[in-house]
């Protein structure tokens, strides 16, 4: 299995943008409208949503203000549109890159930092530290990425732009709503190229259901409130069927004839993203058994455990169950999932889990004579 992944700037979010323009695709899909015969200028175009937007009662100074520094189409926008760089990367690849010793070092200082919130939200929306902040990690790189471009001049762009027209019609409408609802200033409302927003990286439409205001300013402030942050990305996990107290899955052994009578005997998942027909139906842990599929250590698979559908890579597999489902909701790619997943774990744990893969840690360097520079 591979996983399509774009070049971006050097931080975990860096595939973060046009992952998200994917969910928000599969979302949508069925209002993707077919271009026009004759485009309207952008200006005449900004006229037709300004219009639309008091039609829908948003107030006229919001609407002033979120335009009134739109007057052309973003032309990097367009670009990163069209001339998405692309490296296909395997899951193995993928994993070695993200689930690293030093993320995982990172992840667990904010887990300490923000232990007290964290166990709060976890309590309340029934979804572990761990989790919450492997998340923050892969969008935002725990709060130092989370996107330069105006998200009303990109989504304007884009809604102009005839390729996806309904779809960033209707989120560039959202956009203006959470303006009106007063959680952000326009200046304030930035994200990727595409639209998603914060340092959960949420398209508008997923910021109007999912956002939550939990330090209690009046603000669902997803760009700068870690409490907010934390529940937002909690709450849409809720949202999407994560059920307290289980797990996402585990990795696990498939020898080479399991292998093979797992392709000819266990039927695939069908879905409308990619990720879920790349994957198994979920069977009983006993039928895995009996397949020949045991735990990463070898040892037998726990018997009481909730059926998981089986993904696999080139060499690595796991077995996943109901909670997975929310993590490729999120994020449709088993690349991000298991990411999140296996940083979770290991973010959440001060030692190794026997059925998780370790995190890569860099080659020791041999010792220099000259001294060495301190680090970053």
């Amino acid at each position: 299995m591979a996983v399509v992944v774009q070049a971006f700037p050097p931080s975990l979010a860096a595939s973060r943008e046009p992952r998200e323009f994917r969910r928000a695709l599969a979302d949508l899909r069925a209002t993707q409208d077919t271009p026009p015969a004759v485009r309207p200028s952008f200006s005449e175009f900004l006229d037709g949503v300004r219009k639309e937007a008091l039609g829908r009662g948003i107030r006229p100074e919001i609407v002033d203000a979120a335009l009134s520094s739109v007057e052309e189409p973003l032309p990097v926008v367009i670009e990163r549109d069209r001339t998405q760089a692309e490296t296909v990367l395997s899951l193995e690849k993928y994993l070695s890159g993200h689930v690293t010793a030093r993320v995982v070092k990172a992840g667990r200082a904010a887990l300490m930092k923000h232990r007290t919130v964290l166990d709060e939200i976890a309590n309340r929306y029934g979804v572990p530290p761990g989790v919450i902040v492997a998340i923050w990690g892969v969008e935002s790189n725990f709060g130092r990425f989370s996107g330069i471009r105006p998200t009303i001049a990109a989504l304007a762009t884009l809604a102009w732009d005839p390729r996806r027209s309904a779809l960033f019609r209707g989120e560039l409408f959202s956009a203006l709503e959470i303006l009106n609802h007063g959680d952000i200033e326009a200046a304030r409302m930035r994200g990727s190229w595409a639209g998603a927003m914060g340092q959960v990286q949420f398209m508008p439409s997923s910021y109007l259901k999912f956002a939550e205001d939990f330090d209690g300013d009046g603000r669902r402030d997803i760009w700068s409130s870690p409490p907010d942050v934390f529940a937002s990305i909690a709450n849409y996990l809720k949202g999407k069927g994560w059920i307290a107290e289980q797990e996402w899955g585990r990795e696990v052994r498939v020898p080479e004839a399991a292998a093979a009578h797992v392709n000819s005997s266990v039927a695939r998942r069908a879905g409308t993203c990619r990720a879920t027909r790349d994957m198994t139906v979920a069977l009983p842990m006993q039928e895995w058994q009996q397949l020949g599929v045991r735990l990463a250590n070898g040892g037998a698979l726990p018997a009481g455990a909730a059926d998981a559908a089986l993904v696999s890579g080139s060499t690595r597999h796991f077995l996943v169950q109901h909670n997975y489902d929310a993590l490729l909701d999120y994020n449709c790619s088993h690349s991000y999932a298991i990411s999140v997943g296996l940083l979770a774990r290991q973010i959440s744990s001060t030692t190794a889990n026997p059925s998780a893969p370790k995190a890569r840690t860099p080659k020791a360097k041999k010792p220099r004579t000259q001294k060495r520079q301190p680090g970053r």
